[in-house]
């Protein structure tokens, strides 16, 4: 095999450094069944408001978990030949917002076949993200291009699924509007970071996420759906980072707009008509 040959079929994690992480996740998540504490409520005044945070194993081993996360792909990501010293920071971000949210329904649900339905999906899905991330450090790769797809694909559709979490255990508005605007963040900062080769996007995702911040608490008190609520949030998180996304591109105001906006509307039909 000559080089040009080697160099396109890229790489691929060390299998043990990959099973070692994911089977650790795994385990994390399996613990926070037979673990038991009592839940702890923090309560404090801001600005006069009055605000409550309460604290359970579940929410502790969620934390857990995705700070584990981030380590453990760091730890997976500088074993990649062509890393050359980078920083691994960006690579951290969808791996960490991906734990964190299967663990949400798998904290939830009672042990039952649509448990095991979701920790066997959640750990192919682990799976995916840790291996798209480490092709990606590579941009020469040619897998790059499918794998940035793969991985803007599924950093919305966590998003999606976090909205829809959050809203169906009744989370209360000021944790709720923290973790969706923190996730907007993350995830409009890591698309745009793929799209426009290492910029870092910080002014446009928090414009994103401060417009997120503002439709989450008006639509926090409409008698929706979790699923209508998640899909109200998620189409203009997706439609403006496209929106970025095409003027960095150099796309005129006109041709930036239009996917962008047909999307959003085909989004928000969806969730008025399933509302």
């Amino acid at each position: 095999m000559d080089s040009s040959d080697k160099h396109r079929s890229g790489y691929i994690p060390n299998i043990d450094r990959l099973s070692v992480l994911v089977a650790t996740i795994l385990l994390t998540y399996a613990l926070a069944i037979f673990v038991e504490f009592p839940s702890q409520e923090f309560n404090w005044q801001l600005l006069g408001i009055g605000l409550s945070i309460q604290l359970t194993v579940q929410s502790f081993l969620a934390l857990l978990v995705t700070g584990m996360t981030a380590t453990g792909v760091d730890w997976l990501i500088k074993d990649h030949p062509n890393l050359s010293g980078k920083s691994t920071i960006q690579h951290w971000f969808l791996p960490a917002l991906s734990a964190w949210v299967i663990s949400l329904p798998l904290f939830q649900l009672p042990v039952s076949p649509l448990w095991w339905i979701g920790f066997s999906v959640g750990g192919a899905l682990l799976i995916l993200v840790f291996t798209a991330e480490y092709i990606v450090v590579d941009p020469e790769d040619s897998r790059h291009t499918p794998a940035s797809t793969i991985l803007i694909a599924i950093s919305f559709t966590l998003y999606l699924v976090l909205a829809v979490a959050l809203r169906s255990i009744g989370i209360r508005l000021f944790p709720l509007i923290l973790a969706l605007t923190f996730a907007a963040s993350l995830v409009s900062l890591r698309t745009l970071h793929l799209r426009l080769s290492d910029y870092w996007a910080f002014i446009e995702s928090g414009l994103i996420a401060l417009i997120i911040a503002q439709l989450a608490a008006i639509l926090y008190y409409w008698p929706l759906t979790p699923i209508s609520f998640g899909l109200l949030i998620l189409g203009p998180a997706y439609a403006l980072t496209n929106l970025f996304g095409n003027l960095a591109e150099g796309e005129n105001i006109r041709q930036a707009i239009v996917e962008p906006a047909v999307v959003l509307l085909l989004i928000w039909i969806l969730a008025i008509w399933i509302r």
